[in-house]
């Protein structure tokens, strides 16, 4: 099978470590000139559709299309994807929660399902439905991890070193908190963050002032 990635060499290579290399695979750096590719995939990971949400009209031409849309920072409802023919599936693009055991994954209809359980046993991936909510699940805790992770260090409780060690210890998670903040990137961790904070107005997605400042990014 065929399956087209709109996105960046680095989200190629972690969508073809998790699928293997049964599957052919075409990646490209925008929406540019996507309608001749489009009749050949019929799968699409769409690493970049929330740069630009107006760019999914490219797709109700090829209502067959199975189409995994990267909503880490949004979800399907705000992308309004109720009007097209297509099955569109939310992702989190992020570096690191796309190649894992469980795909983490949302519908905007239950009606969806049924498609999504035929493609992922095609992909021969495990998968786990979550709520349409920014951040989605495995993302928003570990996020939630880091944040947590700076406070304690910039409040003096410990370094960097001794809490990502206590906590791979600890939890039995594959890197500490500082370790899987650089993984995601720091910028990516505090978009999510103040993401989180604009849908639930929730205090506890409030990013540190140290990661903040380390990011580059603002509140």
């Amino acid at each position: 099978m065929e399956i087209l990635i709109i996105g960046t060499k680095y989200q190629h290579q972690e969508v073809q470590q998790k699928f293997g290399s049964t599957h052919s695979y075409l990646v490209v750096p925008n929406h540019q000139d996507l309608h001749a590719i489009l009749k050949t995939s019929p799968v699409v990971f769409d690493f970049i559709i929330e740069d630009d949400p107006y760019q999914l009209n490219h797709y109700q031409d090829n209502p067959d299309l199975i189409v995994f849309l990267n909503t880490t920072y949004t979800n399907l409802h705000q992308l309004n994807v109720k009007g097209f023919k297509n099955t569109f599936i939310g992702f989190c693009g992020l570096p690191t929660f796309l190649n894992r055991d469980i795909f983490e994954v949302s519908l905007s209809s239950e009606s969806d399902g049924t498609v999504l359980e035929g493609i992922c046993k095609k992909l021969q991936t495990a998968f786990q439905v979550v709520a349409d909510r920014v951040g989605f699940v495995t993302p928003r805790v570990i996020c939630m991890i880091i944040n947590e992770a700076y406070f304690a260090m910039e409040e003096g409780t410990a370094t960097k070193e001794d809490i990502d060690l206590a906590m791979k210890l600890g939890t039995n998670y594959p890197f500490g908190p500082f370790e899987w903040c650089e993984k995601i990137g720091k910028k990516n961790v505090v978009a999510l963050l103040n993401a989180m904070y604009q849908d639930t107005n929730d205090t506890r997605y409030k990013a540190c002032d140290r990661l903040v400042k380390e990011s580059g990014e603002s509140h």
